[in-house]
């Protein structure tokens, strides 16, 4: 008689693969029904794990939407750095118009996740997330090492991070709530002419041979 060697299914998950079950399933929950209605026994049941191992993982269901606005960020921030990544070294009206586009399609694609974690849930960091976040570390970088390399000329550059990244998320925002169909070039269009007007440089792109510092005290 011949035995069929059968593998042992593992007991347990590796700890990360079980909390972005967790995550998961809260997610998808989040999204059919709402934050307030969902209860940590319905995550469980979702990710098909007992109640107990929840707490493993997170204290509670605003540990789990933090964790899901730490994935909508890095979510758009990795979209981002890929695409300004993709211009040559010297190319910095480039980069800042890679910021742009990047950051609007991003935010499209990632809208449902937004939506969940910072409109439906009212997270209690409140507007915090508008000038201290991942996205604007990246852009105040690349507007630092922009002004370094002499492409453009500015009094403050992490006020000027903020304001563009307000810009960004206002406008992307709006465009998400108007009843008429969004033309996304368009709107990617007028917010790379905004961040190179704000930074001296001419809509087209162009680094003029004296370039003008902007004030932004």
């Amino acid at each position: 008689m011949t035995r069929t060697a059968t593998k042992a299914r593992p007991r347990t998950k590796p700890p990360q693969e079980r909390r972005d079950e967790l995550i998961h399933a809260a997610y998808r929950l989040f999204l059919e029904q709402g934050v307030a209605p969902t209860t940590i026994e319905q995550i469980t049941s979702r990710a098909d794990v007992a109640k107990g191992t929840f707490y493993l993982y997170f204290s509670s269901k605003e540990d789990v939407l933090e964790a899901l606005r730490e994935r909508f960020e890095l979510g758009l921030l990795e979209k981002i750095q890929t695409a300004v990544a993709t211009k040559a070294a010297e190319d910095w009206p480039g980069k800042l118009k890679a910021w742009a586009q990047a950051g609007v399609a991003g935010y499209f694609d990632l809208k449902p996740l937004h939506d969940v974690v910072y409109l439906e849930s009212h997270p209690a960091v409140g507007n915090g997330g508008l000038f201290n976040n991942r996205v604007i570390d990246h852009l105040l970088e690349l507007l630092q090492a922009g002004a370094a390399a002499g492409a453009w000329s500015i009094d403050d550059p992490h006020f000027t991070a903020v304001f563009l990244f307000n810009g960004f998320h206002g406008v992307t925002e709006a465009a998400c709530a108007s009843e008429k169909r969004v033309n996304r070039n368009r709107l990617t269009d007028k917010l790379e002419r905004l961040c190179l007007r704000t930074v001296g440089l001419p809509s087209d792109g162009r680094i003029p041979s004296n370039t003008a510092a902007v004030s932004v005290k």
